[in-house]
């Protein structure tokens, strides 16, 4: 009998091919997205290390509190943008974006726009 996959495990399979391509060095390091119903997760990663250089989440409080007046999308944005901050602090202008087998779309794109507008390259 046929059972279909649930989306998880497909956007898994499909994040693992991007994967085999995409790769981040200390020079470019890999901007990782994770998206939950509720929140969104950004990291941005050296993987010849294995080293996490940079991280944002919506669960942050420095982020929490301008939640209240924003949809899911503009939070993304906001997300984005500290992340952003965050990496240029560190050191950081270039990075390889790993949108974690989701489309660009919606809330994946917001956090692009974000990390452009506040000056990272990719």
């Amino acid at each position: 009998m046929f059972k279909k996959r649930d989306r998880n495990e497909v956007r898994e399979i499909r994040h693992e091919r991007v994967r085999r391509k995409i790769s981040g060095t200390p020079e470019m390091p890999r901007l990782s997205v994770y998206r939950s119903n509720k929140h969104i997760q950004v990291q941005v990663i050296d993987d010849t290390k294995g080293v996490t250089l940079a991280a944002a989440s919506t669960m942050e409080n420095a982020i929490r509190d301008q939640l209240n007046d924003v949809d899911k999308k503009g939070a993304a944005k906001l997300v984005g943008k500290l992340i952003a901050e965050r990496a240029v602090q560190a050191g950081i202008e270039t990075v390889v974006f790993d949108r974690g087998g989701y489309v660009y779309t919606g809330r994946v794109a917001e956090v692009a726009a974000g990390a452009r507008e506040a000056g990272l390259k990719f």
